[in-house]
């Protein structure tokens, strides 16, 4: 069962992929940091991406088409 701060580094980089992904934000290239935002985590509380890469590296991770019809 993921842990709890597992849970929200997943949120949060979802987010990342959605914003990232739909044109809110302008691409990315390899090596540039992501744009600083904060969503709330599971427990309600604020949770920043500066936050998370402090700790060490943050992998994003999407799957697109996991919840739509095939």
């Amino acid at each position: 069962m993921p842990t709890k701060r597992a849970v929200t580094r997943i949120l949060v980089l979802t987010a990342l992929a959605v914003v990232v992904l739909a044109g809110a934000a302008p691409a990315l290239e390899v090596g540039q940091k992501a744009p600083e935002f904060a969503l709330n985590g599971p427990d309600g509380k604020p949770v920043k991406l500066s936050d998370l890469t402090a700790k060490g590296p943050v992998v994003l991770y999407t799957f697109i088409a996991a919840f739509t019809p095939t």
